[in-house]
């Protein structure tokens, strides 16, 4: 199982990835950087301009590696993957219930009463260590307000009555999240509500690099067990639109990707010299600031936390695969529900 958290990642600009016999050679300006076993890596995340070569593009594809090609500001541009696989009667059993309402409508409130119940943890963590009582009063105050959208969720009686509450939970949600901040650190990293596309912060530069990392890995995790990550039940299907890898994602965003993005702010390992500010107003993570981002959610990965249903301990970069399984588990009819992350 390790061996799935073993993802190269090269933010280098112009690197080189070539076969060296069973390993994987970095060439940068025609120097030798880095070699690594094949054996030891499951994918490869490559950003910007690094460059592949054809044999080695032809060996992850017979050896069923993925290889993700992403922006400077971690947007997915590409993917290459060997032939499809995985059991053809679960991703029928996905066919089928993406065309019942109401089992969409089930899956939906569970991938989202995931996102709401993580999102109040994080802001009730914050909570009891702020020294601040105003700032504690605030923080409470959005967490009984996202409860409030929880109760009213197991009512919803449409996909677009669960998404509005999603909207509405998200608003309260950002609204409060700077209060977690450091007051050091809060100039730097002020923000007043969730932007992307691009992000106009430094704080939402950094999120939504998360959160295509950790979008990356739900992608992965759902091929693994046979699903396919194009057809979801939350977000609207469209061409090219990984939605079933987005529905997945809901549940992380706050205890894996906007807890790792406080942490990293709150002890000073970013600060603003790791952000570009572009023309327009956009804001991305610079080479270094992606780097430090890269390895601190590398090292989140291997971390070990117990499993709120398995009752076992798991690396949390295992999470989604976890997840993957228990949604497939539940497609083939071979448990009564499907149950979302649940922070501890």
């Amino acid at each position: 199982m390790k061996q799935l958290l073993n993802t190269l990642y090269i933010t280098t600009p112009e690197a080189y990835l070539r076969l060296e016999g069973e390993t994987v050679c970095v060439m940068v300006e025609k120097q030798k950087r880095l070699q690594v076993p094949l054996h030891h890596l499951s994918a490869f995340v490559l950003f910007d301009n690094v460059m592949i070569s054809p044999a080695l593009m032809g060996r992850c594809a017979a050896d069923g590696r993925t290889v993700v090609w992403l922006n400077r500001s971690g947007r997915f541009q590409a993917r290459m993957e060997g032939p499809v696989n995985g059991n053809v009667l679960l991703r029928q059993a996905q066919y089928r219930a993406a065309d019942d309402a109401d089992l969409c409508l089930q899956l939906a409130r569970r991938f989202i009463a995931g996102k709401i119940r993580n999102s109040r943890q994080v802001l009730m963590r914050g909570a009891r260590d702020s020294k601040d009582e105003q700032e504690k009063i605030a923080l409470v105050q959005a967490a009984r307000l996202l409860v409030g959208n929880l109760n009213k969720l197991a009512q919803a009686e449409s996909l677009d009555h669960v998404r509005g509450l999603e909207g509405d939970s998200a608003r309260i949600y950002f609204a409060a999240l700077p209060y977690l901040i450091r007051p050091s650190a809060r100039e730097t990293f002020a923000f007043t509500s969730r932007n992307r596309r691009p992000p106009l912060d430094c704080f939402n530069a950094l999120i939504s690099f998360l959160y295509a990392l950790v979008l990356g890995d739900c992608r992965s995790a759902l091929e693994s067990v046979g699903l396919d990550p194009q057809l979801g039940f939350l977000h609207t299907v469209r061409p090219g639109r990984a939605s079933l890898a987005l529905d997945l994602l809901e549940e992380f965003r706050a205890p894996i990707c906007d807890r790792l993005a406080l942490t990293l702010i709150n002890r000073e390992q970013l600060k603003a010299k790791n952000f570009d500010h572009r023309d327009g107003g956009s804001v991305m993570l610079n080479d270094d600031g992606r780097k430090t981002v890269i390895t601190a959610f590398q090292t989140r990965k291997q971390e070990e936390i117990t499993h709120p249903v398995l009752g076992q301990p798991i690396a949390i970069g295992l999470i989604p695969q976890i997840q993957a399984r228990l949604l497939a588990r539940y497609l083939r009819k071979d448990v009564d529900d499907y149950l979302p992350y649940l922070q501890q």
